[in-house]
């Protein structure tokens, strides 16, 4: 008899090395590839558009497709897919237009990309790669704001505020407040291992962030994310006395910004101009205007309060509102800046409750220790803060970035859990 040749020799063995190798190759190109969708994030929309695209052709063929199928069980890589079905089905009873309908199942289909995201970082141990692009392209942006305030023929495109170079300012916030809160954690962890150098150059992040929004541009929402994500923190890594201590040193500070910037003084002032003011002067009606889209939103919800109106027929409710109406009371708008009435007008009941279980579910990723869970944990609840004066969620900017965020911390934290998981048996 002829003995077999050895299992790690010969041409199938040089085949089974070499798709390793292949395979290898690829999860190193993906992971490539979601840090530069993080990095191009903050200036462009078509750009992550198409990394993401060839994303998903490099992760494709190195996915186990059965171990994928027994994570999807996990409500955090099932329930994004139920909220696409929903929007999906809530087609058919909607009464908007069907171009309506279609453009409104766009903001929930990316949410599907949070699963394969997971699955993937899961296994990776490049996540940090993600976050650090991110964080790179942020401060440089940062940075560059500054400039196009001094010089404003510098802006990249004619964006509608000073300061800011791309997008717009909502957009610019929510980016600095993330980045913020992201590094508050590595600053307190190298404060307290006496790494002097590490923490300053985390706390000169954390001031460069922060300065720009006091001085440049901010969001009223992002002021609002600040104050819930100090108390998240304070409450999440600090003890009660020295909790009361950064609590007591937000106040002074705010305090500081709010003498040393006119900027910051108009943005809070004008909240009582514009509801005053903002049926009279549309031009300055933000306050007016969310207020007027939510009293109209709920009373359409309270219509069809089980399934909704269908997908995509915010328009079409405000269409009706608006016979008869003038003013403020005559607008007709898709998005009644509330995520919670933006999913109850489409969806009812049923849509609101599947909101809040992803939200729960992605929450429920990051209860434990870590850089990657409270990047996570910061992600979620900003978006939930957020989500209470825009529709966050399903906005291009801000959505991308919870499903980019979430899927990468998530897949990190998984992989974290597991391997204390194994310690902890053997």
């Amino acid at each position: 008899m002829t003995a077999e040749p050895p299992a790690w020799s010969g041409p199938a063995a040089a085949r089974r090395w070499q798709a390793w190798l292949d395979r290898t190759s690829l999860i190193r190109t993906a992971d490539i590839l979601a840090a530069l969708i993080a990095a191009s994030l903050p200036w462009s929309t078509t750009v992550p558009a198409i990394f993401t695209g060839l994303w998903l052709l490099a992760v494709t063929p190195t996915i186990d497709w059965r171990d994928c199928a027994r994570s999807l069980a996990g409500p955090a890589f099932a329930l994004p897919f139920a909220f696409l079905l929903l929007a999906v089905v809530g087609t058919l009873w909607s009464d908007g237009a069907w171009a309506d309908r279609l453009h409104a199942i766009r903001p929930v289909a990316k949410l599907v990309l949070i699963p394969p995201l997971l699955y993937h970082f899961r296994r990776s141990e490049r996540g940090t790669w993600v976050f650090l692009a991110f964080l790179a392209s942020c401060a440089l942006l940062a940075i560059f704001s500054w400039v196009v305030l001094l010089h404003p023929a510098w802006k990249i495109t004619a964006t509608a505020s000073a300061g800011v170079p791309v997008k717009n300012y909502i957009d610019q916030s929510q980016e600095f407040t993330l980045c913020a809160f992201a590094l508050a954690l590595p600053a307190l962890g190298f404060w307290r291992a006496r790494q002097v150098a590490a923490m300053l150059t985390c706390l000169a992040l954390i001031l460069l962030f922060l300065t720009n929004m006091v001085f440049v541009a901010s969001a009223r929402t992002a002021l609002v994310c600040i104050a819930v994500l100090l108390v998240l923190f304070a409450w999440r890594h600090l003890s009660r006395r020295a909790a009361l201590f950064l609590l007591a040193g937000a106040v002074a500070a705010s305090a500081l910004a709010w003498t040393a910037s006119p900027y910051l003084r108009q943005r809070i002032t004008d909240i009582s101009v514009e509801y005053q003011h903002g049926h009279e002067d549309i031009s300055r009606a933000s306050t007016a205007q969310r207020l007027t889209y939510w009293r109209k939103s709920t009373l359409a919800f309270i219509e069809a309060p089980l399934f909704g109106h269908g997908t995509g027929s915010i328009k079409r409710q405000f269409e009706r509102a608006a016979v008869g109406a003038s003013g403020l009371g005559a607008e007709i708008v898709s998005n009644p800046h509330n995520q919670t009435l933006n999913v109850a007008v489409q969806w009812g009941l049923i849509g609101v409750a599947l909101l809040y279980a992803m939200w729960l579910a992605h929450l429920r990723l990051f209860t434990g220790e870590g850089l990657a869970a409270w990047i996570g944990l910061v992600i979620v609840v900003q978006n939930i803060a957020s989500s209470l004066l825009n529709s966050h969620l399903f906005d291009f900017h801000e959505g991308w970035m919870y499903v980019l965020g979430i899927g990468v911390a998530g897949g990190m934290a998984l992989r974290a859990n597991a391997e204390r998981g194994n310690n902890a048996a053997s």
